[in-house]
């Protein structure tokens, strides 16, 4: 039996166990930094396996670290297990019906994710005690990746200095490497105090600082012109200051997240738009406030690392599917436009999507994607600066389901969600076991490392000074 062979009748054996955990979590969907209950199933899950755990690190409340073993290589497993709001669904719908109003749901997979990666770092612990060999596992469970960048704090912190390899994965609607960049962030919120008045009796007494929001933002609008066209500048008006309009708004808020290519660039912007903020207190007779919410690091690519994780996916090939997981993954299917079913193809060789034309639960691409920057953002990419890292995704879900959305939510119980967890946990156990099999490859990923950053070293966007939020 060769350690494929091995892995997966590990990971096979547990699976009930990992599905539970898995399913536990998405039904006490949490919020960033708020993962409380997330993060001790987690613990447990991993102390009843051995590991040696600590909750807190970092100085975040729900981050956890858990070891097996001892000395070199460090693996390290990257998990998260964080919510988003108003994403409450059913599980197993294939309709809109949330659970709760404006409750919080896993539309991005997180549920799985965190597990999955557990499942994996377990996996090579039992394949390591089975074989006699040597490593450190670690699991690292990372808060806040929605909405926050825990891994941003932990990586400030210096957490994964003697982590020789990161692993991760995320779930998607293929089963590919993810060869990619993605774009560095900076969010802040802008908050503008104001003077209140009667709007009608005595307008010239006060100051508004809902206009003060409102001319920030035809301010940034105007600088979208301005800047590279790989950025990208969203807001949301978080509080526009009350709902009289008999009332000038003393107060009024802001939150805006600038995203880039790289950091220096995210960093430049960010200025402009702080700016522009200032420039709307002088003409408004306003004061600001800026509070600072979250960054992330760009991602830099490992092609040793994709290459090694690449020959385990077609090592281990796909899950079986059953006519029920196609019936509800059509079903899902049909809830989306014609606009987002004809986006799922885009960008997909010739060849590949005459294969996928009349399927609804995608097969292997099969070829190594060219790197390129994917227009989202991860905090994954702080962990990326800091050691060599590898991230694959896998099919949990229908064909063109867009993330962050009551789709995902609802697939996120069903069994084409669990083994396309369960296929990732295989995936990442048999890199990590390739790499400790041959340290040259720990070598050569290291050295693409370095050569990738060309004598630039880590520095968080975090703002210095700035803590970790608080439960």
């Amino acid at each position: 039996m060769n350690f494929y062979e091995k892995i997966s009748s590990l990971i096979e054996a547990k699976r009930d166990v990992s599905i539970a955990l898995s399913d536990a979590i998405w039904a006490v969907p949490e919020l960033h930094f708020q993962e409380k209950k997330s993060v001790q199933y987690m613990k447990a899950a991993l102390e009843k396996e051995g590991f040696l755990t600590e909750i807190g690190i970092s100085g975040l409340d729900t981050a956890l670290v858990g070891t097996y073993g001892s000395g070199k290589p460090v693996i390290a497993f990257l998990g998260e297990y964080d919510a988003l709001p108003g994403l409450s669904q059913k599980g197993g719908a294939t309709h809109y019906e949330p659970l709760e109003y404006e409750g919080s749901g896993h539309g991005c997979g997180h549920n799985l994710l965190g597990t999955g990666a557990l499942t994996a770092a377990v996996a090579v612990k039992d394949y390591l005690e089975q074989n006699n060999q040597s490593a450190t596992i670690r699991f690292y469970g990372c808060p806040a990746e929605e909405n926050g960048s825990g891994k941003a704090y932990m990586a400030k912190a210096g957490i994964f200095g003697d982590v020789d390899i990161a692993i991760s994965w995320h779930p998607g609607t293929f089963t590919t490497v993810m060869t990619c960049s993605s774009l560095a962030n900076y969010a802040a919120t802008f908050k503008f105090m104001g003077k209140s008045a009667h709007a009608a009796a005595a307008p010239h007494l006060g100051r508004s600082a809902l206009d003060a929001v409102e001319l920030m933002n035809v301010g940034v609008n105007y600088l979208r012109e301005h800047i590279i066209p790989e950025a990208r500048v969203h807001y949301a008006i978080t509080n526009a200051g009350g709902t009289s309009p008999n009332v000038v708004q003393p107060y009024a808020e802001v939150t805006y997240l600038v995203r880039a290519p790289k950091k220096h660039q995210v960093q430049e912007i960010y200025q402009r738009v702080e700016n522009i903020a200032k420039g709307a207190t002088l003409m408004t007779g306003t004061s600001l406030e800026i509070d600072f919410e979250g960054a992330a690091s760009n991602l830099i690519p490992n092609k040793t690392l994709y290459d090694t994780m690449q020959k385990q996916i077609l090592e281990i090939g796909m899950p079986a599917y059953t006519i029920e997981d196609e019936h509800h993954a059509q079903a899902i299917y049909n809830t989306f436009t014609p606009e987002v079913q004809a986006s799922s193809l885009v960008g997909l060789a010739r060849e590949d999507v005459m294969q996928l034309k009349d399927k609804v639960i995608a097969n292997h691409i099969p070829n190594i994607l060219p790197e390129f920057v994917m227009g989202g953002s991860t905090d994954v990419g702080d962990v990326s600066w800091n050691v060599p890292t590898v991230q694959c995704t896998t099919v949990c879900m229908a064909l063109g389901t867009p993330l962050h959305t009551w789709q995902v939510v609802s697939q996120g119980v069903m069994p084409i969600a669990h083994k396309g967890m369960l296929q990732a946990a295989k995936i990442m156990a048999c890199t990590a076991v390739d790499l400790i099999d041959n340290p040259v490859l720990i070598e050569e990923a290291k050295k693409e490392w370095k050569d990738r950053l060309d004598g630039e070293t880590y520095v968080s966007l975090i703002p210095e000074g700035t803590m970790p939020p608080k439960l």
